[in-house]
C-alpha cells in the first residue's frame, strides 16, 4: 500500500479537517484514495449510517466509490469504535480494520484515518498503532495548537516511532488564533517536520506537505 495514516494526539484535534485539504491538494495531480475503516457518532438516517467524516473525505477526492468501501464500519454511539461496536452487538477485529483500508486500492495514494489518538481503541482490544503497525504506512500527527501541544506532540512523536514506523510530519492545527509559539518549540526538540495549519492560509502548508508524502 502507497500512502499515509493520519492519527492525532487526542480526539477533537481536528484531523479530519487536516485530511480533506490534503487530500484536496494531493488529488490535483495524484490519483487518491480514502479510507476511513469505521466511524462512531453517526446519524441513523432512512435506514443508513450517516459517517459524516468519511463523506468529507470522500468528497474531498471527488471519489466514485461507494460510501461503504470508504467506511464499512459505522456505528452510533458516541464512544470509542471499540465501545460502539460492542454496543451495537458486532465483533470489530484488527482484521477487518485491515481489510478495509487494502480494499480495491490498487495502485493509488492511499490516506487511512483512524479513529481518536494513535492509542485509542479503534477495535476489540486494538488500538490506532495497532493498525498502523499493520499497514506500516508513515503517519501524520495532528495536534491542536494550544498550551501544550508542546508536551502533546512529543509524546505522540514518541509512540509512533517506538512502533518503528515513519513520523512523516506533526501538524499544528491553529483551531484558534494564537501567539504561541509551539512550532519553533517542537522543532527544538525533534527532527520531524513541523507544519502549520491554519484554514486561512494554507499555500505554504500545501508546498510542504506535497514534499513529505
Amino acid at each position: 500500500m502507497n500512502g499515509v495514516f493520519i492519527t492525532g494526539s487526542n480526539t477533537e484535534v481536528g484531523k479530519t479537517t487536516v485530511a480533506i485539504e490534503i487530500v484536496k491538494h494531493l488529488s490535483k495531480a495524484r490519483q487518491v484514495k480514502v479510507r476511513k475503516p469505521v466511524e462512531t457518532n453517526c446519524e441513523f438516517l432512512k435506514g443508513d449510517y450517516i459517517p459524516k467524516d468519511a463523506i468529507a473525505l470522500k468528497e474531498a477526492c471527488n471519489s466514485k466509490e461507494p460510501l461503504n468501501i470508504v467506511c464499512p464500519n459505522c456505528f452510533a454511539l458516541e464512544a470509542s469504535p471499540e465501545e460502539a461496536s460492542i454496543s451495537a452487538g458486532k465483533v470489530l477485529g484488527l482484521s477487518d480494520l485491515v481489510h478495509a483500508c487494502n480494499d480495491q486500492v490498487g495502485e493509488s495514494f492511499v490516506l487511512v484515518e483512524g479513529a481518536g489518538g494513535f492509542y485509542s481503541p479503534i477495535a476489540e482490544k486494538t488500538l490506532n498503532s495497532d493498525l498502523a503497525v499493520c499497514l506500516q504506512l508513515p503517519v501524520i500527527i495532528v495536534v491542536r495548537d494550544e498550551l501544550g501541544a508542546v508536551s502533546q506532540g512529543l509524546l505522540a512523536i514518541e509512540a509512533v516511532k517506538k512502533n518503528n514506523l515513519e513520523v512523516a510530519c506533526l501538524v499544528l492545527n491553529e483551531i484558534n488564533p494564537n501567539m504561541l509559539s509551539n512550532k519553533e518549540s517542537l522543532a527544538a526538540y525533534t527532527d520531524v517536520p513541523i507544519l502549520a495549519f491554519a484554514k486561512g492560509n494554507l499555500e505554504l502548508f500545501n508546498s510542504k506537505i506535497e514534499k513529505l508524502i
